[in-house]
């Protein structure tokens, strides 16, 4: 009988790959214009990448287990690599923020209060209305997700979301294998 990699093993490979595509990704909006990071096409852009190429490696790795998966093979596959891929992306963006250029954060900060800002307009709420404390809180608290501590915590809460995405993708990949079925 032939040996399979685990869920474990096969997805070292597919994270590594998601993690520096998407520090790529990163990198080439912060060149093209810094403001782009905190933009929310920009994180639409990197969702569906990131879905496309976790979809491509997951049905890669159900091929190679014979062209059917469990969900929980599936779960774990998506799960690790999801991780892995988060892990090279938080060290990628503490060099940014923290080394290549630490004045970025403040940038992306005023550029995202900017954004709730117009987006609470839109919906009918002046920011006139709001008292200058609960403002100055509200950018003290933009700004505290660009620091190291910040992202840290980010990443921590992202698991939440990365194992929610990666139920979706188990969902997704998983395929019985109906002749076994009596």
């Amino acid at each position: 009988m032939e040996e399979h990699q685990s869920p474990f093993q096969a997805a070292i490979k597919p994270g590594v790959t998601m993690g520096l595509v998407s520090l790529a990704v990163t990198f080439i909006a912060y060149f093209i214009d810094s403001t782009l990071l905190a933009s929310g096409w920009f994180a639409l852009v990197a969702l569906v990448i990131f879905f496309g190429l976790i979809i491509y490696f997951g049905r890669e790795y159900r091929t190679e287990l014979g062209g059917y998966m469990s969900f929980g093979t599936a779960f774990n596959f998506s799960f690790i690599a999801i991780i892995i891929s988060g892990l090279i992306g938080l060290i990628g963006q503490i060099l940014l923020f923290q080394v290549v250029d630490p004045e970025l954060p403040g940038v992306l900060a005023d550029k995202s209060f900017q954004t709730t800002i117009e987006m609470m307009e839109k919906f009918g709420a002046s920011a006139d209305s709001l008292p200058p404390d609960q403002l100055e809180q509200m950018k003290k608290d933009t700004m505290s997700n660009f620091t190291l501590i910040g992202q840290l915590k980010g990443f921590g809460f992202g698991i939440i979301f990365y194992a929610i995405i990666a139920l979706i993708l188990g969902a997704i990949l998983k395929k019985k294998d109906k002749s076994l079925e009596f």
